[in-house]
């Protein structure tokens, strides 16, 4: 008889044990920071780019990850454009301690950026976008391919707003209290 209590006892306690792994595995799992999505294929394609910078180096989409940018395509051609830098240099100034950070692609030629840039100097980084710029516009959802062009990215990377045409510094204050990390 003591054989079979023996067998029973030894049974109820690999049970328990079993259902003690089960609960602190869910409790784990449970516990554990998700997994961030995958970008969408759009998000991706910018994040991937690299640019040159019209005073020379490189300027990398990459390395703003993880605070929200704002990004402008221009061209110093482009009348509206040129109207929007200073307002979106003031959205720099006054929203950089808030996690935000300005980058403008310019889609134009090296020489009139680099031309331009001497007379109206930007407190933001500007890279190199040339003639391909147009087309990730497009894939940022540009369908028109029009400048001037704005996307906001939030820090984890993803698309959050875009705009065609031009922008004002309300317009921008609104987006940015609405996406705002802080």
């Amino acid at each position: 008889m003591s054989e079979p209590t023996s067998n029973t006892r030894r049974n109820l306690f690999i049970a328990a044990g079993l259902g003690a792994t089960a609960i602190g595995a869910g409790l784990s799992l449970r516990h554990r920071p998700a997994e961030p999505a995958p970008l969408s294929a759009a998000a991706a394609s910018f994040w991937s780019a690299r640019f040159d910078r019209p005073d020379g180096g490189e300027l990398l989409a990459a390395g703003f990850k993880g605070q929200p940018l704002l990004l402008n395509f221009w061209a110093t051609w482009c009348p509206p454009c040129v109207k929007e830098l200073p307002e979106l240099a003031q959205f720099q100034r006054e929203f950089k301690g808030k996690g935000w950070q300005v980058a403008g692609l310019a889609v134009d030629s090296p020489s009139a950026v680099r031309d331009f840039l001497k007379k109206l100097p930007l407190d933001f980084p500007v890279g190199l976008a040339g003639l391909t710029g147009t087309e990730l516009t497009r894939t940022l959802g540009n369908s028109q391919g029009g400048l001037p062009f704005s996307v906001a990215f939030n820090a984890a990377g993803e698309l959050i707003w875009r705009k065609l045409g031009a922008t004002n510094l309300e317009e921008l204050r609104q987006m940015a209290s609405k996406f705002s990390p802080t």
